[in-house]
Order: structure tokens, then C-alpha cells, then sequence
């Protein structure tokens, strides 16, 4: 039977065959969910080979690479209460959609839900589970899992009219780290997200990815995220740690010089949280320098 109350959405960009592979897999959910795909400029004959293979996807082909805000597009086009974000190299295990619809369904003031990540080829663990599992962000006791600051869109059932409230994904972040903006806006609306173990999204990375561009991005949105939230303070001493530890290399010098030439708009645009989410965001701090499976290399 039909699940009326949640969308699947996935952004793609010139990886034609993992999307074909992640839409085999979701058009099969016991759960029936509707499907929008952004084709983010692929150049590789994505959009012609999900018109071919799967007709009964909603395909959507802005014209240009608009990264995570393709999502934004999305949202925009589902009819149903919630999305179910994936990646086009993930996809969500049969009956994970509907026990994350119906988590949300019970607890009004939670906006995202985040899935047990699992690598494949194997079935392990990623090692990003471990943190999510271990959250030091301390929340209400109806959560139905550990709070968390931030999620993962590539594993997160959300929330639209949440995701509406917070301004979904910043076009400027464009992709990388992109979550942890939308996320604090959330927060500050006193909205929860929660990780939930029951809940299990597999994931086989795709090999067609630039890591070192992913580095750079990923670096830029995190500092412009610090000055964009977070107060002096805190932003100056996580600004500081990132030059200290970041490899000294062309990349993390480019990733620099794209976070200072986009400081005139971060001060225009900077609100600084309220007390309680940058507690959040502190207890947090310890976790993020230490994290084995969030580093700035590649």
C-alpha cells in the first residue's frame, strides 16, 4: 500500500548509473513513495535514463548545478508531510520511511529523524554512526533517540513545513557540510532532531567525486557557518583550531581565501544563536575536534 505521508528526494549530478541503482531499489519499497529526482545539470544522460527506466519518477531539471538546493526544489514539488533525503549512491531499507513517518507523527516538535548509515559492499557500520549514537547533546525525554545538532541528508527523514520554517538549504553553502546551518536555524525555532537506530539507510560511495573540491567546500561552509551563528568567541576559537590543523596545502588555502571573500555577506546575513542552541553547539565542540569520520582531507 501507498504511504501518502512522505517523498523521497534525491539530488544527482553525473552519476547516472548509482542513481539507476538507488531508484531500483526505492521504487521497490513496500512503502510505495512518491520520488523526485533533481538532475543537477548532469551531462551524462541522467535525465533521459530516469525518463526511460522510470517513467512514475518525478523528474525535475533546473538547468544548472544548484547543488543541496536542489533538495529545496524538491521539497518544493512534494505533496506529503515529509521527505525522505537520499543521496543517488543511498538508498533506504525497506520499512525505515514508514517507522520515521510515524515517529514524526508522534512527536510534534521534532523535525528530522537521522538513520543508521551502513557501507556498502559488507553491511559495516559508518563510522559516523558512532557519533550520532554517542551525541553529547542533551535533549527532552520523548525523544525517540539520541539528540542531535546536526544530521545527515543523506539519511534523514524531515519535516516540510519545518524545513519551510528554517529556510531549507542556504543557496550560498551550495553542498558540503551544508546541513549544520539549516540545522541551527532549526534549533533556534525549537524544533529537535534525533538520531534513531531502528532506521537504517545503505550507502555505496560513489567513486565519481571530487574530494579535494568536497574539502574545500565543506572548510569554506564550516567557517562561514561559525561567523554566520555562532558568537565571537566561539567562532574565533573554532576558526583558529581549523588553521591549526587543517593540512597546509593549496586546498585548505583556497578553502581560506573563498571563507574571507564571502565575509561581507556573512555579516550582513550573521544572527547570533540564543543561549540554549549554542549550548548545544558547545557541547559539540569536543566531538568535532576529535571526529575520525568528519576531517578535512582528501
Amino acid at each position: 500500500m501507498t504511504d501518502p505521508r512522505t517523498t523521497v528526494v534525491i539530488i544527482t549530478h553525473d552519476r547516472r548509473d548509482e542513481l539507476l541503482r538507488t531508484l531500483d531499489r526505492t521504487v521497490r519499497l513496500p512503502e510505495r513513495l512518491p520520488v523526485i529526482v533533481v538532475d543537477n545539470a548532469s551531462t551524462d544522460g541522467t535525465a533521459e535514463a530516469v525518463t526511460r527506466c522510470h517513467p512514475d519518477v518525478t523528474l525535475l531539471t533546473p538547468g544548472a548545478n544548484l547543488g543541496a538546493v536542489g533538495r529545496n526544489l524538491a521539497v518544493r514539488h512534494a505533496r506529503t508531510p515529509y521527505v525522505a533525503f537520499c543521496d543517488d549512491d543511498s538508498w533506504w531499507e525497506p520499512g525505515s520511511p514508514a517507522r520515521a513517518a510515524d515517529l514524526l507523527d508522534r512527536h510534534e516538535r521534532l523535525a528530522a529523524v537521522t538513520a543508521r548509515i551502513l557501507v556498502e559492499p559488507g553491511g559495516r557500520e559508518d563510522p559516523i554512526v558512532a557519533e550520532l549514537r554517542d551525541s553529547p547533546v542533551r535533549g527532552p525525554d520523548w525523544l525517540p533517540g539520541p539528540a542531535l545538532g546536526s544530521f545527515l541528508a543523506a539519511a534523514t527523514v524531515m519535516r516540510r513545513d519545518a524545513f519551510f520554517a528554517a529556510g531549507g538549504f542556504n543557496e550560498r553553502l551550495w553542498l558540503g557540510g551544508e546541513e549544520e546551518l539549516l540545522a541551527t536555524d532549526l534549533a533556534t525555532l525549537g524544533w529537535w532532531l534525533a538520531y534513531v537506530s531502528d532506521l537504517t539507510v545503505h550507502h555505496a560511495p560513489s567513486k565519481a567525486r571530487d574530494s579535494t573540491q568536497r574539502r574545500i567546500d565543506g572548510l569554506r561552509n564550516t567557517l562561514w557557518f561559525c561567523w554566520l551563528r555562532r558568537p565571537v568567541g566561539p567562532a574565533l576559537r573554532r576558526t583558529l583550531h581549523l588553521a591549526r590543523t587543517v593540512p597546509r596545502d593549496r586546498a585548505s588555502a583556497r578553502a581560506f581565501a573563498a571563507a574571507a571573500a564571502g565575509l561581507p555577506w556573512v555579516l550582513r546575513e550573521r544572527r547570533v544563536v540564543p543561549p540554549s542552541v549554542e549550548a548545544r553547539l558547545r557541547a559539540l565542540s569536543k566531538a568535532q575536534r576529535e571526529s575520525t569520520a568528519r576531517r578535512y582531507v582528501g
